[in-house]
């Protein structure tokens, strides 16, 4: 990591090592997971969503809402360092896909002005596969 900048540096070799093959191809090579097929895409769970790549918060679970596109939504990222945006003109489509700050992994995508009711308006449509979910342990 760079102390500097906080950034994750890694060969494409030592990403390898350290991700599965379906978790290199989504967070490395842009792939996306089968939609309903995500362990996150219904959970309910209190906590914070993470990179699975670096460990970076990207979401919190109060941010996250059900739109019935089968990948995890969110209307916000856990702050607005957390992610990048990059024009994706991939599958003859313009689109916005986001990627992990911290590391550059793509994650999703994010889609603005659908209709959903949220402060936002936008939907950041995530693979499950690129997220952990740290759990909200109460204080006893």
């Amino acid at each position: 990591m760079d102390e500097t900048t906080g950034s994750v540096h890694r060969t494409e070799e030592e990403w390898r090592e350290r991700l599965s093959s379906q978790e290199y191809a989504v967070l490395r090579q842009g792939a996306t997971e089968q939609p309903w097929s995500g362990e996150y895409v219904s959970a309910t769970s209190v906590g914070v969503y993470r990179c699975r790549a670096c460990g970076a918060e990207l979401f919190r679970s109060a941010e996250k809402f059900e739109s019935h596109c089968g990948w995890p939504s969110f209307y916000d990222p856990a702050d607005s360092s957390a992610v990048t945006l990059h024009e994706d003109r991939t599958l003859g489509m313009i689109r916005t896909e986001v990627r992990c700050a911290r590391c550059r992994s793509h994650l999703g995508h994010v889609f603005h002005g659908e209709g959903y009711s949220t402060p936002t308006d936008d939907r950041y449509c995530i693979n499950s596969i690129a997220l952990t979910l740290e759990p909200e342990h109460p204080v006893a």
